[in-house]
């Protein structure tokens, strides 16, 4: 029993030192100590998300067979040679500009309730706010999409609210305008970029409401007090130092847009988008060279806007 006990405490006394000598090293030695938390995510990173991306982008030099269905390991660019083709770059162009005409919608909402947030509203109100623009992004994505369908239906509440205003011509008029408008605004455009713009505007709201509060409110009174008017008070002092905010919130909205396959197979026309280009090709199709061909048209776009992002100091925003 004696011996159970002596030898329990030895074995206790040499972990106690064991762990000491390691805790010294790791305090004395930081590089060290920032090695090792830092390996399990570099290793996740380098090896789960950039070697699936890098096998994918390998595959997209392979050929693939369309009689037999069957991709081979053969080396070619034909795959992004055919990005080039009318059908096909008229898909990326497609994307492209909704892409931007999401990012466009959202600011121009964004920014008026970012800035009443942060310069005319009671702690209360922007306590009332900031649940109203994080609430929705508790919601299931898919959820939103399919309540969307319904809302822009021709039975749904926005074409009651339509009827009842009196602005039912004014909404037909709208849906005959081309590349823009539909049968319906569940097929149309517009209702795409409504969907868009309603699902990412959280996005945009809060960068720009931190840059704003980042803005002194002695500034703008310093610029009244000079004579300036409110238009260029906000043209040449308030939106400049803004701007970084707004270009941060583009970054979500804009690759978002950019690499979505669900709403664009529930709302608008009929046409293909790069995600769900990307969909069908490897779903159903089976193309998997071309599906990665065309993941890669994404990854370029969102790397040159993110260097445009960068350039207008839209990091030090986020």
């Amino acid at each position: 029993m004696m011996q159970s006990v002596v030898s329990s405490l030895s074995t206790t006394n040499t972990s106690n030192k064991t762990l000491r000598w390691l805790a010294n090293t790791l305090y004395r030695k930081d590089n060290l100590f920032l090695l090792l938390l830092l390996t399990p995510p570099l290793l996740w990173f380098g090896v789960v998300y950039l070697g699936s991306l890098f096998a994918l982008l390998w595959q997209s030099f392979y050929t693939f067979d369309s009689f037999s269905m069957l991709v081979t390991p053969d080396l070619t660019l034909e795959n992004y040679r055919s990005l080039f083709d009318a059908t096909n770059f008229d898909i990326i162009l497609r994307t492209l500009d909704m892409a931007v005409s999401v990012t466009i919608a959202t600011a121009l909402i964004g920014f008026p309730i970012a800035y009443y947030m942060t310069r005319y509203g009671s702690p209360a109100e922007k306590g009332f706010f900031y649940v109203a623009v994080i609430l929705p992004m508790w919601a299931s994505y898919i959820v939103k999409a399919y309540a969307w369908t319904v809302i822009l239906s021709q039975q749904g509440v926005l074409y009651w609210c339509i009827h009842h205003l009196g602005l039912m011509s004014a909404l037909n008029y709208i849906l005959q305008i081309p590349n823009i408008g539909g049968n319906t605004l569940a097929t149309s455009n517009i209702g795409r970029v409504i969907v868009f713009t309603y699902i990412w505007l959280p996005f945009m709201i809060l960068p720009i409401q931190a840059a704003l509060e980042r803005v002194p409110s002695n500034l703008l009174q310093a610029s009244a007090d000079l004579g300036a008017k409110p238009a260029q008070t906000f043209r040449k002092i308030l939106f400049p130092l803004v701007f970084p905010g707004v270009v941060a919130g583009s970054i979500f909205t804009f690759s978002l847009t950019l690499g979505d396959y669900i709403i664009p197979q529930l709302v608008g026309p009929s046409g293909l988008f790069i995600g769900t280009m990307v969909y069908t090709m490897q779903g159903s199709v089976g193309n998997i060279p071309l599906a990665a061909a065309f993941t890669v048209v994404p990854i370029i776009l969102v790397s040159i806007y993110l260097a445009m992002a960068k350039r207008a100091g839209a990091f030090d925003a986020l």
